[in-house]
């Protein structure tokens, strides 16, 4: 509690060291703390150096390190008298973690390694996950820290509007990427909890430029102010219409689904706004398209009626929203990457062995490889899983 109550008035610049202080004077020594980039291939080490800190700074792959291992698998992993050192210490890795939102990793030396030692290795990483969130929104050292290349003004307001890529709560469990990270255009995703519903969706406006960027922009602001003025689904997809030909007349359009979910029920309700439909797994066995009519793309004000579909979800399903640039990636050969694989691919690696945010990680890694790591449309995916009534089993 003192750490937190000595955290409100520091800068990022100021945790690394505050955290050590802490930590010290609870047996544990020589803290670091790495935060994973926003493409998740690497662990950079904070510094507190500022602005440049990201440049010459320790750092691990996410692939094939240890540190990388324990933010994969969501655990605590050490080993024994690293670095020369014959001090007879462990170095342990714990992850890093609001919720189901995983930020990186963090290092410490310990004398033992009993049961109360890694309870407070877990208790101190939740505390700098918290403080991490505290300071991160204003600041640019750790905008800077967790990129790897540079970020196009389109990518910038995409990843300044939406929602964290993660979250747990109530029964239902969210993940989200975009690709390409630093490149995107007009993809978009967005979902929030209101009491006992979870509301989702997908948006890919026309284009790749930045004016794409600030379509989307427009569609996911216009579907939060409907959506907070208790507008259904059908009212909020045409709300969104009636923005976008405001601004843009019928120059820019947007295909998006919006879906709703009943958490304590699992009722979920959609609209099909001319994008492609919701894909279904269930029972970790079979996937199928979730049917509804199309209403057109908003924007485009072809005047098509607007229908709410409706589908009851079991204990552990799964809804995969997506744009086309995940299904349409191409290998070199111009062989797509497609719609069999995209699905085969989530049910072979969440059906037990990962986490539903670990899953997505490989999957996005999986696209890019596929199309020689450089994608020539933006790729989005929300997966969602409800979980029923076992809310115990929602984070790691």
């Amino acid at each position: 509690m003192r750490l937190l109550q000595d955290s409100h008035t520091i800068t990022l610049e100021d945790l690394p060291r505050l955290v050590a202080e802490h930590a010290e004077a609870a047996g544990m020594y020589d803290t670091a703390v790495f935060l994973v980039d926003i493409r998740e291939t690497v662990l950079r080490r904070l510094t507190g150096r500022g602005l440049d800190a990201a440049h010459g700074g320790q750092q691990f792959t996410i692939r094939g390190s240890l540190p990388g291992r324990a933010y994969q698998q969501v655990t605590l992993l050490t080993e024994r008298d690293t670095d020369g050192r014959q001090n007879g210490r462990r170095r342990c890795w714990v992850a890093i973690t609001d919720g189901v939102e995983r930020l990186g990793v963090l290092r410490a030396d310990t004398e033992t390694e009993d049961e109360a030692t890694r309870r407070a290795l877990r208790d101190l990483a939740s505390m700098v996950a918290l403080l991490l969130l505290s300071k991160r929104s204003f600041s640019d050292s750790y905008a800077r820290l967790v990129r790897t290349e540079p970020m196009n003004v389109a990518a910038e307001m995409q990843w300044n509007l939406t929602p964290p890529p993660a979250y747990a709560g109530q029964h239902a469990t969210v993940g989200a990427v975009m690709e390409p990270a630093y490149q995107v255009g007009g993809d978009a995703f967005d979902y929030a909890v209101g009491g006992s519903v979870l509301h989702m969706g997908v948006f890919d406006a026309m284009g790749h430029d930045t004016a794409a960027g600030i379509t989307a922009n427009v569609a996911v602001a216009a579907c939060r102010n409907a959506r907070r003025q208790g507008a259904s689904l059908a009212e909020t997809s045409r709300h969104i219409e009636e923005v976008l030909v405001e601004q843009f007349g019928t120059s820019r359009y947007v295909t998006a689904v919006l879906a709703q979910l009943d958490m304590d029920t699992g009722r979920l309700t959609w609209v099909n706004r001319g994008h492609h439909l919701p894909i279904l797994i269930r029972g970790n066995r079979w996937t199928t398209q979730l049917a509804c009519p199309p209403a057109g793309p908003m924007g485009s004000r072809l005047g098509l009626p607007v229908t709410e579909a409706t589908e009851q979800l079991e204990p552990g399903d799964r809804l995969l929203l997506y744009t086309d640039g995940i299904t349409e990636a191409r290998d070199a050969r111009g062989k797509e990457f497609g719609r069999d694989r995209f699905t085969d691919f989530v049910l072979r690696h969440h059906s037990g062995r990962h986490t539903l945010h670990e899953t997505l990680r490989r999957l996005m890694a999986a696209v890019l490889d596929h199309h020689s790591g450089h994608l020539d449309d933006d790729a989005t995916v929300l997966l969602a899983e409800w979980r029923g009534n076992r809310q115990t089993d929602l984070t790691p």
